[in-house]
């Protein structure tokens, strides 16, 4: 099978791997044998390729500027898809980065001469360092409870929804807490026949307008638990849910009436200990994702406390690793920060014997 080395591998071609990879390009690593983006899209994008169609660009709470370029000025009703989705090729045009796609990376192995060893579908690179920016949208969480299996209608995660049209006439219940919980209660409300919500913990409303500072103290959070050793919590989850105009309106409408979780599912519905029936043709589950970073698995990367140790965006464990786009820069502008952090401590690493313009 073939193979080829370069000096650095980046995994993934989102907010965070493009970052990396302008950083690299900026700071004199030659594409293509320097370095390289495997990305496992068909196209430019990253998560943001498969949000739903109706998550338009008024909708979005706030995109960061890739390094050196601008987000530019969209139609407010645009698929944020789309635009996010030409902004990203836009970049990859103009830097001229070295992405490879699709790849999809199965695993990474440590060699005895002390490169890594990333397998793909594609063959094998073999790097000196690696920066992983795999994010989270590959992994959506789906947390169990008792009868799941058993139930007779459609569950889905809000990975999969593409719009409100297949709950119109259905008895819906969404579970989850966050933001992408209460956007789309919002839109399937008017077209479903009932909608129900339910969370683990009560939502966190609040009066607040995310600043810079805000934002930054929530990262704070998130990267004292990485620091730890801890599975990193994500930065929206800290940060609450600001009382915006449409908030306020679906809250005036019994729409964010919430019940505390279920105890089970049952065939036709969910089911409390006390007693409390909802009959329930479907299911959203807006639970959340997990970091997709089970190809690092043979690395043995994770500690105790069922999370990888990490200084900044360098794996405590083993120097030649970084992850961006985990934890604490889990967001647009936390990925551009991590992204330059990462190749500064890379090109440290490697010294004069990377291979540079």
């Amino acid at each position: 099978m073939d193979t080829r080395s370069v000096d650095v591998v980046v995994i993934g071609a989102g907010q965070a791997g493009l970052s990396a990879g302008h950083h690299l390009h900026r700071t004199g690593f030659t594409a293509g044998t320097g370095f390289v983006i495997l990305d496992g899209d068909d196209g430019p994008g990253g998560a943001w390729r498969h949000r739903w169609p109706t998550l338009t660009v008024d909708r979005v709470h706030g995109f960061h500027d890739l390094p050196a370029m601008p987000f530019p000025a969209a139609a407010p009703d645009r698929r944020a898809s789309e635009v996010v989705s030409d902004y990203f090729a836009a970049y990859e045009r103009e830097f001229e980065l070295p992405v490879e796609r699709p790849v999809r990376v199965e695993s990474v192995h440590s060699l005895p001469d002390g490169r890594l060893d990333v397998r793909t579908d594609r063959g094998h690179w073999t790097a000196r360092a690696l920066i992983n920016a795999t994010g989270t949208w590959s992994r959506p969480f789906w947390p169990h409870y008792p009868g799941r299996a058993e139930f007779r209608g459609r569950q889905l995660h809000t990975a999969d929804y593409r719009g409100p049209a297949e709950f119109a006439g259905h008895r819906v219940v969404v579970v989850g807490a966050g933001t992408s919980a209460v956007q789309l209660l919002g839109e399937i409300s008017p077209v479903a026949a009932s909608t129900t919500w339910v969370s683990r913990r009560p939502p966190d409303f609040r009066e607040i307008e995310f600043t810079p500072e805000h934002g930054r103290a929530a990262v704070a959070l998130v990267e004292a638990r990485v620091r730890a050793g801890r599975p990193p919590s994500s930065v929206v989850g800290v940060t609450g849910l600001a009382l915006t105009p449409e908030v306020r309106r679906l809250r005036e409408q019994g729409v964010l009436d919430r019940l505390p979780m279920f105890e089970r599912i049952t065939p036709d519905g969910i089911a409390w200990a006390d007693g409390r029936f909802v009959a329930a043709d479907m299911i959203l589950w807006c639970t959340g994702f997990r970091a997709a970073i089970d190809h690092l698995a043979p690395l043995h990367l994770r500690a105790a406390g069922g999370g990888i140790v990490m200084d900044g965006t360098r794996v405590a464990a083993d120097g030649r690793i970084h992850l961006i786009g985990y934890g604490p820069s889990a967001s647009t502008v936390g990925a551009n920060r991590a992204g330059r952090a990462a190749v500064r401590e890379i090109r440290a690493l490697l010294g004069s014997t990377a291979a540079l313009d």
